[in-house]
């Protein structure tokens, strides 16, 4: 206990960020230190399994060591420990998991595993005191395109997904080939604001109708083929015109498919969460049509966008005040469905 409140501490690893938090009933948080490998990666254009764990194990102990500082609290005031185990990174979720479960077996803490996804969408929780499920939920991410619809802390529905790549990964995958670096997502979103969103029709990709599931491999091809026709042509490619161009043909199918959901299931509040949170057109778009369509709408702040371990506090605290408790023998459990929780 910190001051006779409860207190949690969370743990995250699930990919290349390195992450320890502390908060106060769930939402209040008094430190919450990441610790990046994006420069690690950069050289590679893309996120190394092998190391990624490397640095995880190099990381973990002085992250724990600053977040417990920077809290101002001490091993004896922890209540729990929430950490991260699935979906992910088999190897990165490993040196979370583990260091979790020593720390929860020297300390005699009791212990939560979190979905990754259910820490995402419990970072607004922490951004607006006021948010109370029920709601639907955007999971945008580069691993995850997800709608969600959140009927308590602890249940979910996820009602589409995607069926290829996720829409990060495809951001990724285009900011290369544009030769713009990665991470692709923030790099795409800033290139874009130069370019014209309607200089190239690149396809919009519905699926079957009433689908709520995503599929960004076909865009993706889309600019590979029109930038090999364009070199072939010699035409001159301008790359502000493909980014903007990209990005509005998948956040006009992201948008449209999360209002969709959120009227069909008589859901007056949408949540977006996730890396893709953080860009500017997306959060704009949906601004824009939840308005239209009295929606109310909740964004997390940049930080909480990004994989961080406030927001697997958060959901932890949720899942042990519900009677959530994870034994020694919890494991990693890299494809995690959210429903299998």
């Amino acid at each position: 206990m910190k001051n006779g409140k409860f207190l949690t501490m969370a743990i995250e690893s699930s990919c290349d960020e390195t992450s320890v938090a502390l908060l106060i009933e769930g939402r209040e948080v008094l430190s919450n230190v990441i610790s990046s490998q994006i420069k690690v990666h950069q050289v590679f254009g893309g996120v190394v399994p092998e190391i990624a764990s490397r640095h995880h194990l190099d990381n973990i102990n002085q992250v724990t060591d600053q977040a417990l500082a920077e809290a101002g609290v001490t091993w004896d005031e922890v209540d729990l420990i929430g950490v991260t185990y699935g979906p992910g990174l088999v190897g990165a979720l490993l040196i979370g998991l583990a260091s979790a479960k020593a720390f929860a077996f020297a300390k005699n803490i009791p212990l939560v595993g979190v979905h990754h996804i259910q820490g995402h969408i419990s970072a607004n929780y922490i951004e607006h005191p006021d948010l109370e499920p029920p709601f639907m939920a955007l999971v945008v991410s580069g691993g995850h395109t997800n709608i969600v619809e959140v009927k308590d802390y602890n249940t979910f529905e996820v009602l589409g997904g995607t069926r290829d790549d996720a829409a990060g990964e495809a951001f990724d995958k285009v900011a290369r080939v544009l030769g713009l670096g990665y991470p692709g997502g923030p790099l795409i979103d800033k290139v874009a604001k130069e370019g014209n969103p309607q200089a190239i029709p690149f396809k919009r990709v519905f699926l079957e109708k009433g689908s709520f599931d995503f599929s960004f491999s076909g865009i993706k091809t889309g600019v590979l083929n029109y930038l090999n026709s364009e070199k072939q042509a010699g035409r001159e490619v301008v790359v502000a015109d493909v980014a903007a161009s990209f990005q509005q043909a998948v956040m006009d199918v992201i948008v449209a498919k999360a209002v969709t959901a959120a009227l069909a299931m008589k859901k007056d509040k949408l949540v977006l969460a996730g890396g893709v949170a953080a860009n500017s057109k997306l959060r704009e778009m949906l601004h824009e049509q939840c308005e239209k369509n009295g929606i109310q709408l909740y964004c997390p702040s940049p930080i909480l966008c990004t994989d961080n371990a406030a927001m697997i506090g958060c959901a932890a605290y949720y899942k042990y005040k519900a009677g959530f408790v994870s034994d020694l023998t919890l494991d990693a459990f890299p494809n995690l469905s959210l429903s299998a929780r």
